[in-house]
Formats: structure tokens, C-alpha cells, sequence
């Protein structure tokens, strides 16, 4: 794990990811050819990485990205098949293996750090769940996005719930109903991704992303995401409640003084992450 802490320079990390620094961006890069599929010791690798970077004070943003004509095709199939000789089946296999990445899946939300898909290639199934759970999805015009489950005989019903809360209900049902897949202007209309760029640009364009978010307050940036989350699933009166709590709280930290001082002063200001 010394390799993971300080995530300076590029670090080839063992079972399939690399991770990248540039200044406070940490870009985590999916490294498990062709497919990048999510077994299980990637899924437990991906969630030490993310839980590294958290305690890592000198990382503001995180990007998950990959490389290839694939982002991630989700669960590793052929992992999945061996199990079935099992003395029971595969059952115990799968619990831990969806058990795994659904705590992957609900830490990203929690992590106080802002997280980024940067999509160039093909997302199915839990690879198309894990650019549902970040906090922004730019992606390249060659990409696509599917929640095949109902193709194989089953149901992506994991990857719905990631998916039900980025996209409208009608769009989500369509996607995991037909198994179909739908393009990266189409993942953009439905609100799977937040923009759609020529294949040349996407790396400059998350990396303008990463940097302008990471350039403000870590503290703020750090609260607001928690207050996003928490009111989502709130009442509109009880939502405005604990807003307005958040936001007393955040005008009384130094951050948000330099920051109205730094305004006032016409001035850049400087953070100190309290």
C-alpha cells in the first residue's frame, strides 16, 4: 500500500490500476486489458486507491479513467463462470463479489472529494454503474453506454441504482429493458454524462475540469458535496433547514472570510482548507 499513499508521479499499482498525479488531481486509471472488467481484486484494489486519496491532504480531485476502445465492461464473466463449480454454486462468490462493488458504488458519494468519470470507450453493466456513481461523467464522442443484464438472463439490478438516480425513470427503464446500446449524445440527453467531446480533447477538457474544481476551497468543496447527498433524500422544508445550518457553518469557517475578503480585495485567494 506505500505506493498508493502518497500517489506522487505515476505508480503502477498490482491487479490492473495505475495512478497518476498532477498537482491535486489523482487520476486513477482502470489498467486491466482488454475489457478493464471489475473482478473482485480490482474492485477491492479501486476502493483502497479511493480511500488513500481521501486521506491524502494534497489531493483535491479524483479522476477514474482507463484506456482503450473500452472503459469498463463491468464484472469479469469468465471470473463469474468459474465459480459455478463451487461446492455452492457461486452463491457465496457473488454475494461478496456485489457486496464489493456496492460499497465501491456508495463510497464515491461519500468520499469529501469531488470524482470524475472521464469516458473514452465503452461502459456496460457495473462499469456503466460506476460512471453513474461519480460526481461529473465527461466523455468522448466515441463512447457508449449500456446496461446489458437482461441479454445475459439476468438484470442489472446493481447498476439500476446508480443509474435510477442520475437518469429520468422512463430513460433509466429503457436502457436496462432492452439491454441496448445508446451513445455518448444520448447518455448526455438522458443525464448520464455531463458533456460529450471530440475523442482528441477529452483528456484536456477533464483535465480544465479537475483543475478549476480543485483550485477551490478543499473544505467547502468538502461540505457541499456532504450537503448535496444528505438533502437529496430529504423533504423540501427539511432540505432548506439543514442548507441553511450548512451554510451558516460554512460562512463561519477562514476559507469562506478569505474567500469574501479575497472578493472584496479583488484579489485570488488562498485556501487553507479550513
Amino acid at each position: 500500500m506505500a505506493d498508493v499513499v502518497k500517489l506522487h508521479g505515476e505508480k503502477a499499482l498490482p491487479q490492473g490500476l495505475v495512478v497518476e498525479r498532477e498537482g491535486a488531481v489523482a487520476t486513477i486509471r482502470l489498467d486491466n486489458p482488454p475489457a478493464h472488467s471489475l473482478s473482485l481484486a480490482l474492485i477491492g484494489k479501486l476502493r483502497a486507491t479511493l480511500d488513500e486519496a481521501r486521506l491524502d491532504r494534497t489531493v483535491n480531485v479524483i479522476v477514474i479513467a482507463s484506456s482503450g476502445k473500452i472503459f469498463c465492461a463491468g464484472h469479469d464473466l469468465k471470473e463469474i463462470r468459474a465459480h459455478r463449480g463451487d461446492a455452492d454454486g457461486g452463491r457465496l462468490y457473488l454475494e461478496d463479489l456485489f457486496r464489493a462493488c456496492s460499497d465501491l458504488m456508495k463510497a464515491i458519494p461519500r468520499l469529501p472529494k469531488p470524482v470524475i468519470a472521464a469516458v473514452d470507450g465503452v461502459a456496460t453493466a457495473a462499469g456503466c454503474q460506476l460512471v453513474a456513481a461519480c460526481d461529473l461523467a465527461i466523455a468522448s464522442d466515441r463512447s457508449r453506454f449500456c446496461t446489458p443484464g437482461v441479454n445475459l438472463g439476468g438484470f442489472c439490478s446493481t447498476p439500476m441504482v446508480a443509474l435510477s438516480r442520475n437518469v429520468g425513470r422512463k430513460h433509466a427503464m429503457e436502457m436496462l429493458l432492452t439491454g441496448e446500446m445508446i451513445d455518448a449524445q444520448t447518455a448526455r440527453d438522458f443525464g448520464l454524462v455531463n458533456r460529450v467531446v471530440p475523442q482528441d480533447y477529452l483528456d484536456q477538457v477533464v483535465r480544465k475540469y479537475a483543475h478549476t474544481i480543485a483550485g477551490k476551497s478543499p473544505a467547502a468543496i468538502a461540505r457541499g458535496k456532504v450537503a448535496f447527498h444528505e438533502q437529496a433524500d430529504m423533504r423540501l422544508s427539511e432540505a432548506y433547514d439543514y442548507a441553511n445550518r450548512v451554510m451558516v457553518e460554512g460562512f463561519m469557517t477562514r476559507d469562506a472570510d478569505e474567500g469574501v475578503a479575497a472578493f472584496i480585495d479583488k484579489r485570488e485567494p488562498h485556501w487553507t482548507g479550513e
